[in-house]
């Protein structure tokens, strides 16, 4: 089978191709392209038809190869979503999760309905970007969208609706949103309710690797190719990474990294009860009757706007050159915590981490390298202090930690990271979620049989980096000094 994968990030999208060849998964890039929010007025817009743009550009590209696809499936973030009028159409570009339209609205809804009650609903960790608080916001200011909407759809559900005319609600997107009740397995309608939502808005949600339709005639007619079946992944692109994570043992933990760093362990039930309030774990959905006890953590997002702000004053670095800055620089000179909310939107983050360092009763550092080194040091013991949490909530111990995603071609980050937890990282492959997607679609296929022989078949197709832990004594003495500021 020849299958499309289409990953979409909060910076960067792609197209790839997926074969299994002898066994082994093939992975080719056939298109990528950026994904850039736009700011219009007071608000920070995705741009949802230029993304429609870029699928179809990667429907071109395999059509321009020679390619027959055999099916396709769309992964992304979460949170984010469209409404669509009573003749179908978008009522609207689709909010940014960073955008500021949430301020303050999470602890509005928290006293109103108490936080006990929400996460005993939904056991999703309280962020005030969730899909609950960017809908209560939009009743707050009786927006029209609401007044006109008449369907709630995700990105990829948006997104598949406009290839295929169906409209559906994925489930491991659907567990983001802290509206759904993983117990009933249903949408939650008194949640819904109480926050001034029609629960009619909210459609039927299908499960990874459910058929959820074919390419729309129309759409076929205007690229001038066959009809493709289309499939619900684990959409969460999160979810498609754990998915493809090359675990060989039933326990284990792992690290989505990139732009978000997301980790934690894979569980068969939600865990609901007070300890994981207390920590502020999530219970998102994944494949398979699974779900992923995590907890997100503010990722490689930090670095990338430093990038943005040098360039923003004519300094153009590029990733490898600030991974040697970083290493060239004096080790331990300061820490943040990455999950500050100072460091939740975009601008200047050098100014934001000098100045939370001046706060935190530190020296804030001084050169493109120390601040680099700062937040890779600070990232690394962060997922040192959820590793133990995550043990602590699921009552496992782990041998190590399974990174995926784009984030670990930061090679000085896997090493730090082995080094900071006193574990050994394994660190592949780089296209989790992609690869999560296209599991799925095989398994639906009738080409893998159950995502276990598919984690065997990812073993045996893509090289796992080992990372041993080293200079443990520098690492525990920085470990005491960064647990002071949480």
């Amino acid at each position: 089978m020849s299958i499309l994968a289409y990953d979409l990030g909060a910076s960067s999208g792609r197209a790839l191709l997926g074969q299994l060849i002898d066994g082994k998964i093939v992975v080719e890039e056939l298109h990528r392209f950026p994904n850039d929010p736009v700011q219009a007025g007071d608000r920070l817009y995705w741009d949802i038809l230029r993304l429609l743009h870029e699928l179809k550009q990667g429907l071109l590209k395999a059509k321009h190869r020679g390619i027959k696809l055999d099916s396709l499936a769309i992964d992304s973030w979460a949170v984010d979503f469209g409404l669509l009028g009573s003749n179908g159409e978008l009522l609207g570009n689709p909010y940014h999760y960073r955008d500021g339209h949430t301020d303050g609205v999470m602890e509005q809804v928290m006293e109103e309905l108490s936080a006990s009650a929400i996460f005993g609903k939904t056991g999703i960790q309280f962020l005030p970007f969730n899909t609950i608080y960017q809908l209560a916001a939009l009743k707050r200011a009786d927006s029209p969208l609401l007044r006109e909407a008449k369907h709630f759809l995700m990105i990829p559900d948006l997104l598949r609706y406009y290839l295929t005319g169906e409209r559906f609600n994925e489930f491991s997107n659907a567990t983001t949103t802290q509206l759904y009740n993983p117990v009933a397995g249903a949408w939650d309608e008194e949640l819904i309710r109480a926050i001034g939502i029609s629960p009619e808005l909210f459609g039927k949600v299908v499960q990874p690797g459910a058929a959820v339709g074919k390419l729309r005639d129309s759409l076929c007619a205007e690229l001038g190719i066959d009809s493709v079946p289309v499939y619900a992944v684990a959409e969460h692109d999160t979810g498609s990474a754990v998915a493809a994570v090359p675990a060989q043992d039933r326990s284990f933990a792992y690290l989505s990294c990139g732009t978000w760093s997301l980790m934690g362990t894979e569980v068969g039930e939600p865990v609901l009860g007070e300890l994981a309030q207390e920590l502020n774990f999530t219970n998102e959905g994944g494949a398979y009757g699974t779900y992923r006890l995590l907890k997100n953590i503010m990722g490689l997002w930090i670095l990338q706007e430093c990038r943005r702000a040098w360039e923003r004053e004519g300094m153009s670095y590029d990733f490898p050159a600030l991974v040697k800055l970083a290493h060239e620089a004096a080790p331990f000179a300061a820490f943040i915590d990455p999950d500050d909310p100072v460091f939740m939107a975009p601008g200047d983050m050098p100014a934001r981490i000098a100045d939370y360092c001046k706060r935190t009763g530190q020296s804030a550092p001084e050169g493109v390298g120390a601040v680099i080194r700062c937040i890779l040091e600070s990232l690394a013991l962060k997922y040192r202090y959820v590793l133990e949490l995550t043990e602590r909530l699921s009552n496992q111990t782990f041998g190590g930690l399974h990174m995926v995603g784009g984030g670990i071609q930061n090679t000085l980050l896997c090493q730090w990271t082995a080094n900071a937890i006193g574990k050994p990282v394994w660190a592949g492959p780089v296209e989790g979620s992609a690869i999560g997607n296209m599991i799925v679609q095989w398994i639906a296929g009738g080409q893998l049989a159950d995502i276990w022989e598919a984690r065997q078949v990812i073993r045996d197709s893509f090289p796992i980096e080992v990372y041993e832990p080293e200079q443990s004594g520098q690492w525990e003495r920085a470990y005491r000094a960064f647990s002071r500021l949480l």
